[in-house]
C-alpha cells in the first residue's frame, strides 16, 4: 500500500516510455497501487527488481506519483515554509515539489503573504483526500495524554514567541512553553528546531520546558561548553563570579547561576583557574 506524503521503499517493476513503474509486489501482488516515477527522476543506472526509495505525493490530477525530490515536510509533520503566491483559493507554499502545497484561507492562523515564511502542518484532508497544509497548528496538538517524564530530553519546534515566553511543539505532539527569562539566545525564531528538557508537567496538563538539564545534571554539558569556549579563546575568558549576567549570556548563552555552577565544577577538577580578570584554562 502506498504511503502518500511519505517516503516509500518500492520495487522497480517495469520500464516504459514515460518512466519506471514502481510497486510493492509482496503486499500488492495485483499491482493495483503501482506508481509512476517519471523519466526526469529515473536514476542513470537501475535494474528491474531492485528497490528504490521515493517520495509519493499527488499530481495536478490528484493521482499518486513518485519522485526522488526531497520534500521540506512530510505528512503529519510540521515545517517552516515560504509562500510562493496567493490567489482566491488560498496560499501556495514551496515544499520542495513541482506542485506547491495549498493552505486554504480557513486554515490560515492569519492572512498569509507572498514571500513570507510560516510554520505549517501537513495533513490529508478527509473531505477531498488531498494533501493540504495549515498554520492553525494547535488543532493538531494535544496535551490530554502525556507520555513524558520530568527531566526527559525531547525535540522542540518553536511555534510562536510571546511576551511571556516561547511556545514550542514537543515531539510533534504536545504544546509546551519555554519561559523567556530562561532563554539566553536572542537568535531563536519561529520554526527553529532544538533539543530541550521537560521541566514541569502541571495538573492542568500544561508543560514547561527548558533548553538545559535541570539541577546538577546541567553542570556537565555546560562545563564542557565553557571548556570549548576557553580552547577557542586561547585559554582565557574575561568572565568570573562577578561578571554581569548579560555578559555571560552574550558569550556563553547561559544564566549566571548555571555559569557559576559550571565553573565551580571545573575548578574542583583543577581544569580552570578563577582570577579577578577572568577564568583561565589550566594547561595539562
Amino acid at each position: 500500500m502506498l504511503k502518500i506524503g511519505k517516503y516509500n521503499n518500492l520495487t522497480i517493476l517495469r520500464d516504459t516510455k514515460v518512466g519506471l513503474f514502481l510497486g510493492d509486489p509482496e503486499n500488492d501482488p495485483e499491482g493495483i497501487h503501482d506508481v509512476l516515477l517519471p523519466n526526469k527522476y529515473v536514476p542513470n543506472e537501475f535494474e528491474i527488481g531492485e528497490e528504490i526509495v521515493v517520495f509519493v505525493y499527488l499530481d495536478h490530477e490528484q493521482r499518486p506519483v513518485a519522485t526522488t525530490l526531497e520534500p521540506y515536510i512530510l505528512l503529519n509533520e510540521f515545517a517552516l515554509l515560504r509562500v510562493n503566491y496567493v490567489n482566491k483559493i488560498g496560499a501556495f507554499m514551496d515544499w520542495g515539489m513541482e506542485k506547491d502545497i495549498l493552505v486554504p484561507f480557513k486554515e490560515q492562523a492569519r492572512p498569509m503573504e507572498k514571500g513570507k515564511r510560516y510554520l505549517v502542518y501537513l495533513y490529508m484532508d478527509p473531505k477531498t483526500n488531498r494533501l493540504v497544509a495549515s498554520s492553525k497548528t494547535n488543532q493538531f496538538l494535544s496535551n490530554e495524554e502525556i507520555a513524558l517524564e520530568k527531566g526527559e530530553e525531547v525535540d522542540l519546534i518553536v511555534s510562536h514567541i510571546t511576551e511571556i515566553g516561547i511556545n514550542v511543539i514537543i515531539n510533534e505532539k504536545h504544546k509546551g512553553l519555554l519561559y523567556k527569562d530562561e532563554v539566553y539566545d536572542d537568535s531563536i525564531r519561529t520554526g527553529d528546531r532544538m533539543r530541550g528538557y521537560i521541566k514541569n508537567i502541571r495538573p492542568d496538563h500544561k508543560i514547561d520546558v527548558a533548553l538545559q538539564k535541570q539541577g546538577y545534571e546541567s553542570v556537565e554539558p555546560n562545563a564542557e561548553k565553557i571548556l570549548d569556549e576557553l580552547r577557542a579563546s586561547r585559554g582565557f575568558l574575561r568572565l568570573n563570579d562577578n561578571s554581569h549576567p548579560e555578559d555571560i549570556k552574550t558569550v556563553l548563552k547561559m544564566s549566571k547561576k548555571t555559569f557559576k555552577k559550571a565553573i565551580g565544577a571545573l575548578y574542583k577538577e583543577k581544569l580552570i583557574e578563577i582570577k579577578e580578570d577572568g577564568i583561565y584554562l589550566v594547561k595539562a
